[in-house]
């Protein structure tokens, strides 16, 4: 069981739970997730809510492979509002702010979101860590190498889960030198992988558990599941299932997916089958 301060609210994960996925963006790698109008985005959100989703994550920039950076004032125009509809709408939700820039994590936690999600770990905006030291939010540490405009480029490693632990390991350290305690750790698949570096790395999941932090798992209608398929994002919903499967039996924590009633059912299997184990 880990237990999370969100602003003052504690967020319990006794049993895995779901992050929802919320794109401000005219350019995200899944059309699916792509919101921009208010009401759009307050029904999305209301249908993951019903459908299980704990946290909603809000991203105004994408970070998919080649993508280039929007300023800080245009990713705000894009999440601020939203959030704060979002939040006063379904106050009880959990709202997680999906950005690497200080500026952007502060209004954002302000307007209502209480979990920094960011793909950098602190290496785009140097006043990242400080700013979320004190806002003692929950921060989500991940795992990349290099960034979203040269990721993709022939990513090598020695060897990649000893390698990602490593870079976690010292990462959990250096924020709690900073002040940040409540920390969950994200591998980063896809983000500077090869599609065998995210498989090795899925497979080894449970060596991550050493690390006592809940596991989030971003797996949801990537180039793993695609590109290993040789289908389309759109057709990509059956085979993130079966990873979410896998990475439930694994140890994840979390799982960030942009069809959370799929999400649900896979958590309640996984469940069932280790009650099941246990009665035995």
């Amino acid at each position: 069981m880990f237990t999370l301060n969100c602003k003052g609210r504690l967020l319990v994960i006794e049993e895995p739970i779901i992050m929802g996925i919320i794109n401000t963006t005219p350019d995200s790698f899944y059309a699916g997730s792509r919101l921009v109008e208010k009401d759009a985005v307050l029904k999305k959100a209301e249908q993951m809510i019903n459908d299980g989703a704990t946290l909603i994550d809000i991203g105004g920039q994408s970070t998919r492979p080649g993508s280039k950076h929007i300023s800080a004032d245009t990713e705000r125009e894009r999440v601020i509002p939203l959030i704060e509809a979002i939040h006063q709408r379904f106050p009880e939700t959990f709202i997680s702010i999906d950005s690497f820039y200080s500026l952007v994590v502060k209004d954002a936690v302000e307007a209502g979101a209480c979990v920094v999600n960011d793909v950098s770990a602190g290496t785009i905006d140097a006043d990242l860590i400080a700013t979320v030291a004190t806002l003692k939010v929950p921060y989500v540490l991940m795992h990349m190498q290099g960034d979203p405009q040269t990721m993709q480029q022939n990513p090598t490693y020695g060897n990649v889960v000893l390698d990602v632990f490593d870079f976690l390991n010292k990462k959990i350290k250096q924020l709690h030198e900073a002040g940040i305690h409540d920390i969950i750790i994200d591998p980063g698949f896809g983000f500077g992988k090869t599609i065998e570096h995210n498989f090795e790395l899925l497979n080894a999941l449970n060596f991550f558990r050493q690390l006592s932090r809940p596991i989030l798992i971003g797996l949801s209608r990537k180039a793993t599941v695609y590109k290993t398929l040789n289908i389309g994002v759109d057709e990509a919903l059956n085979g993130s299932t079966v990873l979410h499967t896998v990475s439930l039996l694994k140890g994840a924590s979390i799982l960030r997916v942009h069809d959370v009633k799929e999400a649900k059912q896979a958590i309640q299997l996984v469940q069932a089958l280790t009650k099941k184990r246990e009665q035995d």
